[in-house]
């Protein structure tokens, strides 16, 4: 089958996505919180955004490699980190690891993953990226850090934008549990989804947080009480600073709205500042994300990094992004779509979707460096 003509879009994989995997991975995956306008704010002023075409330009080629925290890469989007992509497909973040090195992307592991650091460490190469969720215990933490180090990490993202966890209803409706409940709806579910069991029959491990059940005594706790919700902790500026004392890597802040916020962070030690609102998953009334963008990077001036992600649906949302002052975007549900599809097959055929889409997208503008998009837009901020 080829993919490039059956499953020519992002919307064509989450589509198969959720014809290959139980309901409750899917729900989990694909939902946002409340009314779910989180998405749709996201999405809108997305599209708000147009460039303008120049013609005559004679055969371009667009020069989409890009430097960032000191590395060059050999595109300007990666793999963010998504909690239980396991679940999504047995041994996805392995697969996902090696993708990364394949195309010269960064790979982000979620410390709520069902895949630990070790499992992983040796398919990540120099590409290596560890999202952090802020723990209880200042002790633990320090630990959490030296195993991710020595796992061959290198850069540490801190995610700031999750208090406690949103009710995310559609989610509770489809009876998500970490693990899944062993019962009737729950194996139900499962038993439609065949080459998704025998996936996880072969990966051998039941969908679970590897890295934080660690530190949990598995006597004594509830069966489905997850390990997160048992050791995470609500992040403040003095864990930030005592943080960025203890990772001597590159340090990422993610979940980054507020203009004074970033500059605080720049002031304390920070390297890099990742513009999220998580997508919509934990709070919908927040602005758009690519509203917020523009304003932080006026705020921080042109030197310091910026990550954009939330609600990026084609190459072209890369692109809007890139323009709106962004330095590089990560990309999380779609690579998920993408693995539950077609496993690593389908993490080459979105990276092909994307980068054919920047590439024919910026020819049609008449543009090679993705330094030029900004003088393309329809109107500046």
């Amino acid at each position: 089958m080829d993919l490039d003509l059956s499953h020519p879009s992002i919307e064509d994989l989450r589509k198969a996505a959720r014809a290959r995997i139980p309901k409750f991975a899917f729900e989990y995956l694909d939902s946002a919180t409340g009314r779910e306008l989180g998405l749709k704010t996201n999405r809108d002023a997305l599209d708000a955004i147009g460039f303008m075409p120049h013609v005559l330009c004679g055969r371009t080629k667009a020069d989409l490699q890009t430097t960032l925290l000191g590395q060059k890469y050999d595109l300007p989007f990666g793999i963010a980190p998504v909690g239980m992509s396991g679940m999504m497909w047995a041994g996805a973040e392995r697969m996902l690891a090696q993708a990364a090195v394949r195309h010269n992307i960064p790979f982000s592991l979620s410390s709520v993953a069902v895949a630990s650091p070790e499992d992983v460490a040796p398919h990540i190469g120099n590409n290596g990226w560890f999202q952090h969720y802020p723990v209880k215990s200042a002790e633990l933490r320090r630990k959490m850090l030296l195993r991710i180090k020595a796992a061959g990490f290198h850069t540490l993202i801190i995610t700031v934008d999750v208090p406690q966890e949103s009710r995310r209803e559609r989610q509770r409706r489809a009876n998500l549990t970490v693990p899944p409940k062993a019962d009737l709806r729950t194996i139900t579910e499962m038993v439609k989804c065949p080459s998704w069991c025998i996936a996880h029959l072969r990966e051998g491990i039941m969908p679970r947080m590897r890295f934080f059940d660690d530190y949990i005594p598995q006597r004594g706790r509830e069966s489905f009480t997850h390990a997160g919700a048992l050791i995470r902790g609500i992040p403040d500026w003095k864990y930030l600073q005592e943080l960025r004392q203890e990772w001597d890597g590159n340090l990422v802040v993610k979940g980054v709205l507020r203009p004074e916020d970033a500059t605080r962070m720049v002031a304390e030690g920070v390297d890099c500042i990742w513009v999220s609102n998580h997508s919509g998953r934990q709070f919908e009334a927040a602005p758009a994300v690519i509203d917020q963008l523009p304003k932080i990077r006026k705020a921080v001036g042109p030197n310091v990094p910026l990550i954009y992600d939330s609600g990026v649906a084609w190459g072209m949302d890369v692109m809007r992004a890139l323009a709106k002052g962004a330095d590089f975007v990560m990309v999380g549900r779609a690579f998920q779509f993408a693995v539950a599809a077609f496993g690593a097959r389908g993490i080459d055929h979105l990276v092909h979707i994307l980068k054919a889409d920047i590439e024919a997208n910026m020819s049609q503008l008449g543009v090679e460096k993705i330094d030029q998009l900004p003088h393309y837009l329809l109107s500046n901020d």
